[in-house]
């Protein structure tokens, strides 16, 4: 990624230290897994982006998938909104008139969402 990237994350530390820099990296690549996945190069929804990410860190991270969110301060849904929305903040991502942090509120409970084994049950 990009300096620019980078230098904007590290602001956007400064003034949220919520979460931590590789989340911040890690919705970036997320929103690209995406996006290819949906074979679109603009907006998704936010239940298609949560999709992405669930989808996108069990492949990545296996069944540590939610110990490195909470590693990096993520415990719910509700927390990828306020990445997303911190990076519409700073000019790193875009949002359409009908997008709301309320859309990521509670869209799927970490614990049944990131449990490999019932995820592949499924």
């Amino acid at each position: 990624m990009e300096a620019d990237f980078h230098k904007k994350i590290e602001e956007l530390i400064r003034k949220d230290g919520r979460y931590k820099p590789d989340a911040y990296e890690f919705m970036m690549q997320a929103l690209w897994f995406t996006q290819k996945r949906l074979n679109r190069s603009a907006h998704v929804t936010a239940r298609e982006l949560l999709e992405g990410v669930r989808d996108y860190g069990l492949s990545h991270y296996g069944p540590m998938t939610r110990s490195v969110f909470e590693h990096w301060g993520i415990r719910c849904t509700d927390d990828f909104g306020e990445i997303v929305f911190n990076m519409i903040d700073s000019g790193l991502m875009k949002k359409s008139e009908n997008d709301s942090r309320l859309d990521f509120q509670d869209v799927y409970s970490f614990e049944e969402a990131l449990d490999i084994f019932r995820v592949n049950k499924k």
